[in-house]
């Protein structure tokens, strides 16, 4: 790869300040008027606050205060939220504040990897593209684990690269590799085995990038391999080794995180179907693998609601467009090759990647050609190369045919890889002459693609096709005038990035100062009017004039519960706290976490959700509600009846804890609490419903 191997060089302080401005820029789309977004995935944010009630909760990571069950993912990205919550109080602002700053130290770090193996303005170009990705921009201003997951791995491949830095001492170089596999596991304990999928693209990048001989190999990676699955695994050893009460590990089968990494998080992420129980943090596999179900025409009720503004769903939200995955596919699309240029994700991350994946396939084939002259290929750029694309290439393959839940927003893994080769290619072409005719091809790929993925829905800033087009054109007169003369890079690198990164750039702007999105749940750039491509109040509407129902401030939308509690829901919850005595459990809540997560996150007393994020876990189980009402340690339960309706599962602890309500507690006449009189109407929403308040015991 000597044709294409692109040297550091020293960092003028134009190229610095260029660094400064380009972390900036990040700083802006990721944190602009932050304070206004509310509580971006209201699931985690209740979670934040019930994991400072004490060290068991912050350990484990669990949903409610009490301790019953956890969220569906390990814990150490909730933890900076935790932290900061301390610092600067339990407020939206503070628990999205932490992502903020992970996305820009992750442009930063991708800056230092890069200038490193491709020199500075390659380093400069890939932290730019980074962090003008629109699905980056997108789950940078929420408080999703996948932010961490990515600085993570950042990190790590920065650690690759200072391992693989030529002349450097071996113990230096294991240091270095010992530190990426500890980063790597790091990231296992924020999103399991999502982490792991680089893997092979650092253990290529190792094996075919350092110059260190084959006993040391081996022993390196030996050691490292050890490193790595101590920190990957130390969580999951603690939660199934704790000698003490614990909660049970949310969207497991059987209450340990060994299932939890073997199910839901790892087999049934790719294979779907039967591979994965419980419920899942963002959106549910329907039981058997099957669709969204039917909804009835007049829409559904928050739980807890007073059942008099029902949330419209079906005739204003449009069903999933694809399989892989029955529901949670829908947020992605069919699985198949092609998952990466659908409607749903294109837009959130393939404006780059034909070009990217073009830049892999030259330097594959400059490899070989440079191998048959016989030249001497630097180990430390090869290993770069295998780096980055095998990091690109494995995560889009497991992404495209994963048939399991999917959501566009995973694709954010791919942007730091998709970056590093789009700065290293355009770099090449910069310094080449021949390579202008390729720097034609590139602006053109990138300009047609654009128009593509804008003109499928030409309300959402359709101008936009039309600049690219004008500046593509231009961008290609310049390259074909400047291939007989006097070529600056400076200006041949420009040419190709500004039509590139034209229309990605747009779309980020746009969804950072435009209208804040409602949705943390499934956080997208770009138009709301496809089912994955994000959720909106129902009365409101974006340029695309697609209504998307979802998650209000006010409380309540399709998943059953937004920031704030309702006027209905606060006299529910203050009469339960105000005549549960010297209960423990203030309320427990029969329905999905998202419906619970207001009450969790708009009191300071205890309450706790039922069965985890789907309603589906076995935690509480019947008998466990029993004995706490016998102990009198509850008394007031909020519930719906018919739980063959929830999404959950019409089955096992879900009908068990519904079946022992409605036969062993008494309805709270709604004249007690002040509320009004509502009939059950837990068939209106896929999460089941939670409608009517019970008193257990005497």
């Amino acid at each position: 790869m000597t044709a294409i191997s692109l040297p550091a060089t020293a960092s003028p302080r134009w190229r610095r300040y260029a660094l400064i401005a380009i972390c900036v820029l990040a700083a802006l789309l990721y944190g602009w008027s932050w304070w206004t977004w509310g509580w971006g995935n209201s699931y985690y944010s209740a979670a934040v606050k019930s994991m400072s009630a004490s060290v068991t909760t912050f350990l484990f990571g669990s949903f409610d205060p009490a301790g019953v069950v956890t969220v569906d993912k390990p814990p150490m990205a909730l933890w900076p939220q935790v932290v900061s919550s301390w610092i600067f109080g339990y407020h939206g602002w503070a628990l999205l504040l932490p992502q903020i700053i992970e996305g820009v130290a992750a442009v930063f770090l991708l800056h230092r990897a890069v200038r490193r193996w491709a020199g500075e303005g390659a380093g400069l170009i890939a932290a730019l593209v980074l962090a003008l990705t629109p699905v980056t921009v997108a789950i940078n201003r929420d408080n999703n684990p996948d932010t961490l997951l990515v600085l993570l791995l950042v990190a790590a491949a920065y650690a690759m690269t200072r391992a693989l830095s030529a002349g450097l001492a071996p113990r230096r170089a294991t240091g270095w590799l010992l530190l990426a596999a500890f980063l790597i596991g790091c990231g296992f304990t924020t999103k399991m085995l999502a982490a792991w999928v680089c893997l092979p693209a650092f253990l290529l990048a190792y094996l075919f990038g350092t110059t260190a001989p084959w006993r040391r190999q081996i022993g390196d990676l030996a050691a490292a391999g050890g490193v790595l699955l101590v920190s990957s695994l130390w969580w999951v050893a603690l939660v199934d080794l704790w000698p003490g009460d614990k909660p049970y590990i949310g969207g497991s089968t059987d209450g340990t995180a060994l299932d939890l990494v073997l199910g839901y998080n790892g087999l049934g992420r790719i294979f779907g179907g039967g591979f994965g129980g419980g419920g899942p943090g963002g959106m549910p596999q329907m039981p058997g693998g099957g669709g969204m179900p039917s909804m009835p025409p007049g829409g559904f009720q928050p739980p807890g609601s007073s059942g008099q503004s029902p949330v419209p769903y079906g005739g204003d939200m449009p069903m999933p467009r694809g399989g892989g995955g029955g529901f949670g596919g829908g947020f992605g699309g069919s699985s198949g090759p092609f998952r990466m240029f659908n409607e749903v994700v294109g837009g959130q991350i393939s404006w780059l990647l034909p070009l990217a994946l073009l830049i892999v396939v030259a330097a594959a084939v400059f490899a070989m050609l440079a191998r048959r002259r016989g030249a001497v290929i630097v180990p430390a750029n090869r290993g770069g190369w295998l780096l980055w694309g095998g990091w690109l290439l494995v995560n889009a393959v497991v992404f495209s045919f994963a048939s399991g839940i999917f959501h566009s927003y995973y694709t954010t893994m791919l942007a730091p890889a998709m970056a590093a080769l789009i700065g290293a290619g355009t770099v090449w072409l910069a310094r080449h002459h021949r390579g202008t005719v390729a720097a034609m091809g590139a602006v053109a790929v990138t300009a047609v693609w654009a128009w593509v993925l804008i003109s499928r829905d030409t309300s959402w800033h359709g101008w936009l096709r039309y600049a690219v087009l004008a500046v593509a054109i231009a961008a290609i007169a310049f390259l074909f005038i400047s291939r007989r003369g006097t070529r600056t890079g400076p200006a041949v690198a420009a040419a190709v990035l500004i039509p590139s990164l034209l229309a990605p750039a747009t779309w980020s702007l746009a969804y950072a100062f435009g209208q804040a999105d409602a949705n943390g749940v499934n956080p997208t750039a770009g138009p709301r009017n496809t089912f994955g491509g994000g959720m909106r109040p129902a009365d409101s509407r974006d340029a695309s004039g697609g209504g998307m129902p979802g998650p209000r401030p006010g409380g309540g939308g399709p998943m059953g519960g937004g920031a704030e509690l309702t006027a209905e829901q606060r006299r529910i919850l203050d009469y339960a706290v105000a005549h549960s005595g010297g209960a423990r459990i203030k309320l427990a809540i029969n329905t999905s976490a998202l419906g619970t997560a207001a009450y969790i996150m708009n009191s300071d007393e205890t309450v706790i959700g039922m069965g985890g994020f789907m309603g589906s876990d076995p935690a509480p189980t019947a008998e466990q509600l029993d004995r706490w009402v016998k102990a009198g340690e509850l008394r007031y339960v909020l519930s719906g009846s018919g739980p063959e309706r929830m999404m959950g599962g019409g089955q096992g602890a879900a009908q068990s804890r519904t079946t022992w309500i409605s036969r062993t507690c008494t309805v709270v006449p709604a004249a007690e609490y002040g509320g009004t009189e509502q009939s059950d109407t837990s068939a209106r929403s896929p999460f089941g419903g939670a409608q009517t308040l019970y008193r257990c015991g005497q």
